[in-house]
Formats: C-alpha cells, sequence, structure tokens
C-alpha cells in the first residue's frame, strides 16, 4: 500500500511523461498494424462504347471553282456581280478595257493574212500576178522554140538544094539551141522558183502567225469574262475602274455545297487514317454548328508544314449548304475506331512490363495482379478482351503516389 512519501514523489511532470510514453506506444501498435494498408482509388470493370479520334486544323476548299484573272494589265470597265450571288454557266460577269486588246487582235490578224500569202506564193511559185507573168513568157518562149526549129528546117533544105549556106545553117541551128535554153530555164521558174528551205521557212511564218493570232484572240476574249460553272461568287477583291496588273485575281466564283477541307496531320497519326473514316468539322464563326464528312483520301506521304512533319489528307464535306467559306480554317476530328459495348477499364488502372499487359485486381482488400488481354483504346479507357469480368474491380492508383504490387493490402477511398 503506498505511503504518503510515495504518492508525494510521483509529481506531475512524471505524470506527463508517462502518459506521453503510452500515446507513443499505442501510435506505434497502430501504425505496426496498418504500415501495409495502401489506400488506393478503383475501377469496376464494364461494359461501355468506345470510340477513338484524333484532332486537327485544316482549310476548307471548293471542290470546282473558277478563279478570274487578268491576262494583261488593264482597267476593269465594268463588274456585273456582287459577293454572294449566284451565278449560272456562261453568266457575264466582268468586262475590261478591251482597247490594247482590240489592236493586237488586229494585228495578229494582218500578220496571219500576211504569212498566208506568202506560204501560197512560195507553194504556187509565185503571186498570182508573177504566175501569170510566167505563163506569157513560158508561151513566148515556146514560140520562139518553133519558129527556130522551122526556120532551121527550112535552111536544111535549101542547103541541100544549094541555095543555103552552111555558116547560115549553123546559125539557125544555134538559134534553136538558144531558144530552147530559154524555154527551160523559163520552165523551172516558173515550176522550181523556191527551195525546200524557203517552203519550210514559210510555213514556220505562218504557224508563227496563227500561234500570235490565237493568243491575241484569247487575251481579246478575255477582257469579256463569263463564268464557265454554276455557283456562289465568294470573293471580288477589285472595285470597278481600278487597274489591275497582269495576272490579278478579279473574282472568285464555287460551288459552295461540293467543298471539302485540306486537313494536316502529325506524323505519328498517319497510320491511324484510311479512306472513308467519319470526320466531325467544327469552325470557330460558327461554334454551335457541326458539319459531317468522310475522308476522301489518305495521306500519301509526309511534308513539312510550319514546324511540323504532317500528312495532308483530304476530306469531303457531305453536308455543307453554302455555309462553310472557301479559305476558311476549321477542326476536324476523325474517328478512327469505334467500339460498342465492350469491355473496358480507364487507361490509368492498365501496366504494361514488357509486352505483357497486367491490372490490380482488389480481392479480399488486397491486389492481385492479373494478366489480361486488350483490344482498342482511346484517351481515357482501354477495351479489355480477356482475363477480366464484369463487376471485377481494380485499381487505379495509390493515394500518395506509392507503388501497387502484388499482395499489398488495400484500403478503397471513395
Amino acid at each position: 500500500m503506498p505511503t504518503t512519501d510515495t504518492k508525494r514523489r510521483i509529481t506531475p511532470v512524471v505524470q506527463l511523461g508517462i502518459l506521453i510514453v503510452v500515446v507513443t506506444l499505442i501510435v506505434l501498435a497502430v501504425k505496426s498494424f496498418t504500415k501495409d494498408t495502401a489506400e488506393i482509388r478503383v475501377a469496376t470493370v464494364n461494359h461501355q462504347n468506345l470510340v477513338s479520334s484524333v484532332s486537327t486544323n485544316g482549310k476548307i476548299e471548293p471542290v470546282e471553282e473558277f478563279q478570274a484573272h487578268t491576262t494583261t494589265p488593264g482597267i476593269v470597265e465594268k463588274l456585273y456581280v456582287d459577293v454572294g450571288q449566284k451565278v449560272k454557266a456562261g453568266d457575264l460577269l466582268v468586262q475590261m478595257d478591251a482597247a490594247d486588246a482590240q489592236a493586237r487582235l488586229a494585228t495578229a490578224t494582218s500578220a496571219l493574212r500576211t504569212a498566208q500569202a506568202n506560204a501560197d506564193s512560195v507553194a504556187h511559185s509565185g503571186t498570182q500576178e508573177e504566175r501569170l507573168a510566167f505563163s506569157l513568157e513560158l508561151s513566148r518562149a515556146q514560140m520562139q522554140v518553133q519558129q527556130a526549129d522551122a526556120e532551121l528546117s527550112a535552111l536544111q533544105k535549101l542547103q541541100a538544094k544549094g541555095a543555103a549556106s552552111a555558116s547560115e545553117v549553123a546559125s539557125a541551128a544555134q538559134r534553136l539551141t538558144m531558144a530552147k535554153t530559154t524555154l527551160l530555164n523559163t520552165q523551172q521558174r516558173s515550176t522550181q522558183r523556191y527551195s525546200n528551205a524557203d517552203q519550210t521557212r514559210a510555213q514556220a511564218q505562218l504557224a508563227d502567225a496563227q500561234a500570235t493570232l490565237v493568243a491575241a484572240q484569247k487575251n481579246y476574249d478575255s477582257a469579256v469574262i463569263r463564268s464557265p460553272i454554276s455557283g456562289t461568287v465568294y470573293s471580288v477583291p477589285v472595285s470597278q475602274y481600278d487597274f489591275v496588273p497582269a495576272g490579278e485575281d478579279l473574282l472568285d466564283v464555287a460551288d459552295l455545297n461540293r467543298i471539302r477541307v485540306r486537313a494536316y496531320f502529325d506524323e505519328p497519326e498517319i497510320g491511324k487514317l484510311s479512306p472513308g473514316q467519319a470526320v466531325k468539322i467544327v469552325w470557330d464563326a460558327k461554334p454551335n454548328q457541326t458539319w459531317h464528312g468522310h475522308i476522301e483520301l489518305a495521306p500519301t506521304t509526309v511534308i513539312t508544314y510550319g514546324t511540323r512533319n504532317v500528312g495532308e489528307a483530304i476530306i469531303t464535306v457531305d453536308d455543307a449548304h453554302g455555309d462553310l467559306l472557301p479559305n476558311t480554317n476549321v477542326t476536324v476530328t476523325v474517328t478512327t475506331s469505334q467500339r460498342f459495348n465492350v469491355l473496358s477499364i480507364p487507361r490509368e488502372a492498365l501496366h504494361t512490363e514488357g509486352a505483357n499487359d497486367f491490372v490490380f485486381r482488389v480481392i479480399d482488400n488486397r491486389l492481385v495482379r492479373t494478366p489480361v488481354q486488350v483490344g482498342v483504346f482511346n484517351l481515357t479507357r482501354v477495351e479489355i478482351t480477356g482475363g477480366l469480368t464484369e463487376k471485377d474491380i481494380v485499381a487505379v492508383n495509390a493515394i500518395g503516389n506509392r507503388d501497387l504490387t502484388n499482395g499489398l493490402a488495400v484500403k478503397i477511398i471513395e
């Protein structure tokens, strides 16, 4: 039985020390019982629809369009259309000042006629006037040959009777020879006046004149511009009476119901793309509206686009009704795969070691490493094709970044 002296020796300081020791022992005991228990978040294996997609930027362009350009510098004499106006094939769009083009056309027409006349002269050995002169000269030469021949025959008969001398016969024979030579030269001049080189040169000059006339005619025709297609005028960058240099864009016409997107996908995503895949299209100018399309042409090569290595894809817009404007920038999202009502888990729950995929199932508050087979996946979930059943519970991650290991005791945190 404690005495009065003993009670006096248990001071408040000693009592506080004893209390601290007891509390410390209790804490150590609790830790010893809970040190192998990890707090984790879990997910239940269930069936969901999995959609995988990739997004990128693109630019709208018409499938069929007409861009009117000037072929020579000139003044816009008259504009017949406004932006947004619908036109049919053959409708008049713009009239350029055609004075210069008309002068060029007249000069080219005159040059062609001259070249045609020259080629005809070469082909027929001269002009009509020259051919008539050659004909008269040929007739005269033929007549001279006949006369010289008759004269020679007469003198030869007289010589046989002793009525003409040998010198007279020789002179007549010489005159006949000269007449025949003149006839031959005249015949050659009328049929072989120009060489093959002359004929080739004349044909080349004719071809050049014809090409010049075609160009001048095209230039003249371009002063009056008509639409070759039916569509909508979506751009008119010039005004009436503006002076425009050669090659300047005057206006643009396109069928805005037939448009496409030229989209650029980063190189690692190219392998996921194929023709026919569904595409969703969004334009920031109309954030509450969505268009739909499909890949018409998948990337066939990699190009440099700014600082990116990309593949260029052509996307046909299936539901355009004139509400997407050419040259606007849009965002496209391609659905690369779709799986409906498949068994899936969060991607965070899947672990990979080498070529093996596995998860940690929670059984009786302990982790059990379980090999699994996976199918398609998207940014958040992955399909499970083997190794798990519906309603299985798998660990997603541990609180405090603790490593998950097989057999670890766990406590589920909601």
